[in-house]
């Protein structure tokens, strides 16, 4: 498989397994995603469908590349949410506000600044930063690779 053929696959894995992890943490784990959870999951529906794209569509390098950039957005996103979970910033959503600033009372509030899970002191934003912005970074520098 050349590079261009590897960029593409990894353009489609990625997303689809860091999707399929968030919906096994959802329904699985019973981890009800926050608002900000959601954010990092748009760019990835966004990378898998340009990434399919890059397989029928000309000129697949551009197509895997704008994957890669998508993918690595969803990384960016779950930084930010990392370090609001973190408590190194302050989020910019209502789910980051004290109960008494929350008038709404008719569905439950999933706070963004908590994370509900973490392994070896990491939440699942902060691993969605790592490996989305490691996979995005990869799919756009093989997808620029030419011999």
């Amino acid at each position: 498989m050349d590079t261009l053929g590897k960029a593409r696959l990894l353009a489609v894995l990625a997303p689809a397994a860091l999707l399929g992890g968030a919906y096994v943490a959802q329904y699985g784990l019973g981890l009800p995603p926050c608002e900000m959870c959601w954010w990092q999951r748009y760019p990835h529906f966004a990378a898998l469908g340009i990434g399919l794209l890059a397989f029928v569509i000309r000129p697949a390098r551009v197509w895997t590349a704008l994957a890669g950039l998508a993918i690595l957005t969803s990384g960016l996103i779950g930084g930010y949410h990392a370090g609001v979970e973190y408590g190194w910033w302050e989020g910019i959503t209502a789910c980051t506000a004290t109960g008494a600033d929350v008038m709404d009372f008719s569905t439950p509030l999933i706070r963004c600044d908590v994370a509900p899970w973490s392994l070896w002191g990491i939440s699942l934003a902060g691993f969605n930063f790592l490996i989305s912005c490691a996979s995005g970074a990869a799919v756009v520098a093989l997808a620029a690779y030419r011999k």
